[in-house]
């Protein structure tokens, strides 16, 4: 047997192994965790064109600049920058500032933040206990294979098919997270799609350079990413809710 045949069939084996192992959503997170151990960037700063439709269809832009330090902190900052309005995501719960006024926070750990930063970052057993936990719910037993844009892909918490129940969507290959389906609404019946594409390689991980919203199969948001940058040493004080008003952001926002 020729050399690089040999070498081919022991990487298949070793593909088919690594695939045998994972049958549970618990396997999933855990081997996503183990792809980029150790590489994955901490913060992260990037600028946001953040597209919404109304149900006519009618666009309206607004920018929006972004710095993260995962696991579980995020900070978002609104144009016009002098107004001060703003999002804060951390220590679990979530901060909105408008009118220059102090927020008060209420308990939210967000489900893109824990699938598409933090899952890389922090212990496999905090992740698979957030995504269990409500309002995600996801049924971390249920798993299949699917296909999405052309590539393989993991679903966890539905079987094939179903897209009435809450689920997440892993690319087999590069262990990124893609898609993620949730019931939502005052009855829980709406089908909320969240899909993270277009993917650039940033330090030692990855970022989705284009996030796309649907609601019931409508568009509702599309944010593409900019000026993308991580593993700067940001200052600590962007994601205290004490320090909103007062900590200097300048240095990683546009000037």
């Amino acid at each position: 047997m020729k050399l690089t045949t040999l070498l081919f069939f022991l990487l298949s084996l070793s593909i088919s192994a690594a695939a045998a192992d994972i049958k549970s959503g618990d396997d999933l997170v855990s081997a996503m965790y183990k792809k980029y151990a150790g590489k994955w960037y901490k913060t992260l700063t990037f600028e946001q064109k953040t597209t919404n439709f109304d149900a006519d269809g009618k666009a309206t832009v607004q920018q929006w600049y972004e710095a993260l330090n995962a696991p579980g902190k995020l900070r978002i900052d609104f144009e016009p920058l002098d107004k001060h309005d703003g999002v804060l995501f951390a220590d679990g719960k979530v901060y909105s500032y408008a009118e220059a006024k102090p927020a008060t926070g209420r308990p939210f750990v967000h489900p893109l933040l824990v699938l598409g930063f933090d899952v890389y970052m922090q212990p496999v057993e905090t992740t698979i206990a957030q995504l269990k936990a409500a309002p995600l719910s996801i049924d971390m037993s249920t798993i299949h294979e699917d296909k999405w844009q052309g590539a393989d892909v993991y679903v966890v918490g539905a079987q094939q098919g179903d897209l009435a129940k809450p689920q997440f969507w892993v690319d087999k290959k590069a262990m990124l997270f893609v898609r993620l389906i949730q019931m939502t609404g005052r009855d829980r019946k709406v089908v909320s799609d969240t899909q993270f594409n277009k993917y650039v390689k940033s330090g030692g991980g990855w970022v989705a350079a284009e996030v796309k919203f649907f609601s019931d199969g409508k568009p509702r948001t599309t944010e593409e990413y900019t000026n993308i940058r991580s593993g700067a040493d940001l200052n600590a004080d962007l994601w205290n809710p004490d320090k909103w008003f007062t900590v200097e952001r300048n240095y990683w926002l546009k000037k």
